[in-house]
């Protein structure tokens, strides 16, 4: 990329503690670097729509809150597994580029979809998308030659992570330059202890329709010699790993539209575990292209709305599909000692996760919501907190009628009557559905939510359906102090995983 700042490799093994057989570092041999401060995110926001309390220019809350010193740390579990929390977040979405932009935007209630423009839509029965706005490679600092090997998912998917990246502090930004600056980062880096998950549920489908088209016009000898390398929905983790010079675990999971989520929490185990000491996770999708497009309007999940403010209506009972959109989310993950010992910014804590199947149908969600009651009890139990503790949901809210309505029944099966008090978002409503980046997105904007005390109100919801009794909120709901939050995401095939985010409060609310 010759435009857009880079991140450069982090520093390699200089100064490391010993990880033979990938134990984790002692609890009590914590870095003195960090001085026993950490900044705290836990300000709450103005109470204008679409503003962070103090908030930078990259999402981060209030710098002024409150430091506190490791000693008053709670570094490890009662099981003696790391804590894990979040110093970096990336987005790039039909909202814009960057975290701030997304935030804005829900806040205001804005609705960023559109009439589909990517191509020519003549014979198709949908016209509304969620498209990332004006979008050009090279004005994103992608080079002519990145921007014909690189697929749009894994163009995204750079653009979230180097914000993430950049947010962390985990690497040094080079500035403008496709040649690498490399200079100490703080805190000495184990590259191998720094892991990659990133998934995407399709990959890289304007390229395979292209090859598709090459072979069938010109014959198999016209085939791009790059077309498997490029369509491969493993090649963001790829290349991200190769960017950034990450040598840990490398993975992609493919749950369809819990991708995100699952890279998330995959991520988050292997650090709450010792495995690694830090990743990137998330999630990331080209879902605008004809083929994608269609195969969803002929099974029936995509809304036929002409109007883009009453196409997505998660909850409402007028939904009638979803929206399909694109983007990708990007979060920099790392165990709780990890970030004090290099004086990184915590943004919240990942304290829990929960991942099911199914075992029903190969699209519908099972309708009891069964499975995705025991993903947010996993999740809950793995917080040390109860149904009691929830501060909010953001559903997964597809604006299906099936979807929707199963989540609303999972939703009164695991709290009981204290269902129509607990406040529940679909960002979906603003954005669509972004597929395999969905699931990262939400939780982006769940732990902003937890972070700054407020959750914002769910775009195209009017009219509620009697057959979805859950408090789906109208206007943002500001200085509401929450203990955790959830963050769910389904996908085709059974596929369930729930995350419980926790605002980072100096250690309070320690997970078990």
């Amino acid at each position: 990329m010759k435009k857009n700042p880079q991140v450069a490799k982090p520093c390699l093994d200089e100064g490391m503690p010993d990880r033979s057989a990938g134990t984790p570092e002692n609890a009590t041999g914590t870095s003195d670097r960090a001085i026993g401060k950490v900044e705290s995110a836990t300000g709450m926001a103005d109470r204008s729509a679409g503003t962070l309390d103090g908030a930078d220019r990259t999402g981060t809350p209030d710098r002024s809150a409150e430091r506190c010193s490791i000693a008053a740390m709670a570094p490890r579990r009662a099981d003696g597994s790391n804590r894990v929390v979040i110093t970096g977040m990336g987005a790039v979405s039909p909202a814009g580029k960057g975290v701030p932009i997304l935030w804005e935007k829900l806040m205001a209630k804005e609705c960023c979809l559109g009439s589909l423009s990517r191509f020519d839509a003549t014979g198709f029965e949908v016209g509304v998308a969620g498209q990332i706005p004006d979008y050009d490679a090279n004005e994103q600092g992608f080079t002519k030659k990145e921007a014909r090997r690189l697929a749009r998912f894994v163009q995204y998917a750079i653009l979230a992570a180097d914000e993430a990246m950049a947010q962390s502090g985990l690497g040094t930004a080079n500035q403008g330059s496709t040649e690498a600056k490399e200079a100490p980062t703080p805190y000495p880096v184990d590259s191998t202890r720094i892991g990659c998950f990133f998934g995407s549920g399709i990959g890289g489908l304007e390229e395979f329709e292209r090859g598709c088209n090459t072979l069938a016009t010109q014959g198999p000898k016209r085939l791009n010699p790059l077309f498997i390398p490029t369509m491969i929905s493993n090649m963001a983790a790829g290349a991200l790993a190769i960017r950034y010079g990450l040598r840990g675990e490398c993975i992609e999971v493919v749950t369809a539209c819990a991708s995100g989520a699952h890279n998330i929490g995959a991520a988050y185990r292997s650090i709450k575990h010792g495995y690694l000491d830090a990743a990137l996770a998330g999630g990331t999708e080209e879902s605008i292209t004809p083929v994608c497009m269609a195969g969803f309007s002929n099974l029936g999940a995509l809304s036929k709305s002409a109007d883009p403010r009453e196409a997505s209506l998660p909850f409402d009972v007028r939904r009638n599909g979803f929206v399909a959109g694109e983007g990708a989310g990007a979060v920099v993950l790392e165990s709780l000692d990890h970030a004090l010992a290099r004086g990184a910014t915590i943004l919240a804590e990942v304290a829990g996760f929960g991942s099911t199947g199914d075992a029903f149908h190969i699209t519908a969600p099972e309708p009891s919501g069964e499975g995705l009651v025991r993903a947010m009890r996993q999740a809950l139990d793995e917080a040390g907190c109860s149904p009691d503790d929830i501060g909010h949901v953001n559903a997964h809210g597809t604006a299906t009628p099936l979807n929707d309505r199963t989540e609303a029944a999972a939703l009164a099966a695991l709290c009981g009557e204290a269902v129509k008090e607990v406040p529940v978002v679909s960002v979906k409503g603003a954005i669509g559905h972004t597929l395999g980046a969905a699931g990262a997105l939400e939780a982006i904007i769940c732990a902003l939510s937890v972070a700054q005390g407020v959750v914002p109100a769910t775009v195209g919801f009017q009219m509620p359906d009697p057959e979805c009794p859950v408090r789906v909120l109208t206007a943002p709901l500001f200085g509401h102090r929450q203990k955790v939050a959830l963050s769910n995401s389904l996908g085709f095939g059974g596929h369930n995983a729930t995350l419980a985010i926790m605002p980072w409060a100096c250690g309070e609310g320690e997970a078990s």
